[in-house]
């Protein structure tokens, strides 16, 4: 095969995975901050990818439009999910954290089905088969708009964490919980912000992702595996690990697609996953405990 196709192919994965970083980066800055591991997450995105469908249905919305009120939407879904269910169990074992979050995905899971049924749905927008021509290089329009996107997001996001008061105070939090305490912050508050941001985040991947991607309930559970593998292989708790662990997946994945087959695409994400933890097990950029 030419190496134009490969490039092509290497190019279509670092799109998507900027798409997966920011799906990624929710769940990461959730649990650098709230120590809590979101097992809903891959399905809080499911939600976002489904209201994106039906505003497109029925109001014929570009999903990327709506990003912004979807991400509103589930940053107070998240911050009210935080504050009345999840606080109470901050303190308790891992593993009651564990069922608490695998029982809201269930319920989640449940709902959608209950709502839209098993059968998939998609947004079929007007520019879905354009592309653009680089010389020998052909990259879809979609994905370079959701990839953008995902950038744009994802640098407003480090930008609050590094010069905003609020983001300072949450990274504080992170550092030293009891040191917050100490001195004044409302920890609780701060817990339930970042989890609407990590909330958020994923609001805005599912708006991307389904320009990708048909919609199912079931999808939930993949993507939540996914970004599990993306967090571990960047480092649990890193930002930048989060980014650079989804561009690895994502090319990974489109370079199995065309070297192998395209179902073996899983199979090489978590060779990846299980030679990262051979080599640096704390991620690529995660820090020892």
């Amino acid at each position: 095969m030419p190496i134009e196709l490969y490039l092509n192919v290497a190019l279509g994965g670092v799109l998507t995975g900027l798409v997966y970083g920011l799906m990624a980066l929710g769940l990461s800055v959730i649990f650098g901050v709230v120590r809590v591991v979101n097992f809903a997450h891959g399905e809080m995105m499911t939600l976002a990818m489904y209201a994106a469908v039906m505003l497109f249905v029925y109001f014929k919305l570009d999903p990327l439009l709506l990003m912004l009120p979807i991400m509103a939407a589930l940053f107070l879904f998240g911050y009210a999910m935080q504050t009345a269910v999840i606080n109470p169990f901050i303190t308790r074992p891992e593993h009651s954290q564990f069922i608490l979050l695998v029982a809201i995905a269930i319920i989640m899971i449940n709902s959608l089905l209950m709502f839209f049924g098993p059968n998939a749905r998609n947004v079929l927008v007007d520019y879905a088969y354009d592309s653009y021509q680089i010389g020998p290089i052909l990259l879809d329009k979609v994905r370079v708009i959701a990839a953008l996107a995902a950038l744009a997001v994802a640098a407003a996001l480090f930008a609050f964490f590094r010069y905003a008061p609020t983001g300072k105070a949450i990274r504080a939090c992170a550092d030293n919980n009891r040191g917050a305490l100490v001195v004044g912050l409302n920890v609780k508050r701060l817990y339930a912000l970042t989890f609407g941001l990590g909330s958020a985040c994923v609001g805005a991947a599912g708006c991307m992702m389904v320009l990708l991607v048909d919609v199912t309930p079931m999808l939930g559970p993949t993507y939540t595996l996914l970004a599990f593998v993306i967090v571990i292989v960047g480092g649990l708790g890193s930002m930048g690990g989060a980014l650079l662990g989804g561009l690895l997946v994502g090319v990974s994945e489109a370079l199995a697609g065309l070297v192998l087959t395209p179902s073996a695409k899983s199979m090489v994400t978590f060779a990846l996953l299980i030679l990262v933890l051979l080599l640096r097990p704390q991620g690529l950029l995660g820090r020892k405990a």
